[in-house]
């Protein structure tokens, strides 16, 4: 690598590093805001913040990293313009194709890097992050039994109430529980509480009772004594279609189990990590044609509120595309690639047009009739 090419690499760098740790600390101050409320109002465990916090770093560093060199590019690149430095690399005959050599070798190992991080790092980080929350959920439910207390695991659904609790057995129990207009209420000698490990979900065993089954204002109610009976809760109440998943458990689905999958959500959730690195190509390419000022008065920063302006079109776009995969509205193989093609193509005809080809191209049409 040329001593000018170094010299471009340690710039664009050297803005980039600024400018994801200015983007991350912003980002993260108010996640590790929003981490500490939860585990003030008792949502998460304390000694969980730090392992939670550092979790959730990874997701923010996947989704800045393109952002971020896309303005350390256009940063690097527009103050050499400022110092007349790139007046003068012109003059020595270096133009853009040589500037693309340092620029694209920086950005192929952060695109590498960002891979790695996309595809494996980042769902097994939100995997973690959400197997953390659902246990703090039991805990804090398992933990709400108190004696001598009335208490309801599922939003008023279920009612218990035990007189004495020892670990997770319950003694002389009265439970109330809904059931469309009737209503179910046991009163047992015993009983203890059971989570499922696989799916989260509480239940109650009681032993040794009477269950009264009716609706009230009718005497025709439904008497029966038992040696074990078992009560499940909902703790959450769940109207949503049951194929449907949340968005915290498509981000937390391993790459290999997507790749193996045929569902438009899937297919659609591998896409979009694949556009983390995908994306950062494209935009290091078009950093470089917008960083270029027309005049050596603007500023440094002249140019960073259009390339903020490609960026937001760029991003509401692939997101508009991801919807449209995911509804199946647009067809399955053109998928995000259509969105990431436009933009290479808008970066290329602009590198084309920097460089003087396109110029010359139109010189020589304008020319051949006379």
């Amino acid at each position: 690598m040329s001593l000018i090419s170094r010299y471009i690499l340690r710039e664009t760098f050297g803005t980039w590093l600024v400018s994801i740790t200015v983007l991350f600390s912003l980002f993260m101050t108010n996640s590790f805001a929003e981490i500490l409320g939860d585990a003030a109002a008792n949502r998460l465990p304390r000694d969980a913040v730090l392992a939670i916090f550092s979790l959730t770093s990874l997701r923010y560093v996947t989704l800045l990293s393109p952002i971020a060199l896309f303005l350390g590019v256009m940063l690097a690149l527009a103050r050499l313009n400022r110092d007349c430095e790139m007046a003068a690399l012109s003059a020595c005959g270096v133009g853009p194709g040589r500037l693309l050599s340092p620029v694209l070798t920086l950005t192929v190992v952060l695109a590498a890097v960002l891979s790695w991080l996309s595809l494996v790092l980042t769902p097994g980080a939100s995997a973690r992050i959400e197997g953390i929350k659902r246990k703090a959920e039991q805990e804090m439910q398992l933990g709400a039994l108190e004696p001598g207390k009335f208490m309801s695991p599922d939003a008023g659904e279920t009612v218990l109430y035990p007189r004495e609790v020892v670990g997770d057995e319950l003694h002389d129990v009265f439970l109330q529980h809904q059931q469309g207009d009737r209503v179910v209420a046991i009163l047992a000698d015993r009983g203890e509480r059971v989570v499922n490990p696989e799916t989260g979900e509480l239940s109650f065993v009681l032993h040794d009772g009477r269950r009264y089954e009716g609706v009230p204002g009718d005497n025709a109610f439904l008497v029966v004594e038992f040696e074990e009976h078992g009560i499940p809760v909902r703790q959450q109440k769940e109207e949503k279609d049951k194929d449907a998943r949340s968005a915290a458990v498509m981000a937390s689905t391993p790459t290999a189990d997507l790749l193996r999958s045929v569902r438009p959500e899937d297919r659609a959730e591998l896409e979009w990590r694949l556009s983390a690195p995908i994306s950062m190509l494209v935009l290091a390419l078009l950093a470089v044609p917008l960083s270029r000022s027309s005049s050596p008065r603007e500023g440094r920063y002249a140019r960073i509120g259009i390339g903020l302006l490609c960026y937001i079109v760029y991003g509401n776009l692939l997101a508009i595309a991801r919807i449209w995969m995911e509804r199946e509205i647009a067809p399955s193989w053109a998928g995000l690639w259509w969105v990431h093609a436009i933009a290479l193509g808008i970066a290329a005809l602009l590198l084309l047009r920097q460089s003087g080809l396109l110029l010359d191209t139109g010189v020589v049409a304008a020319r051949a009739p006379a």
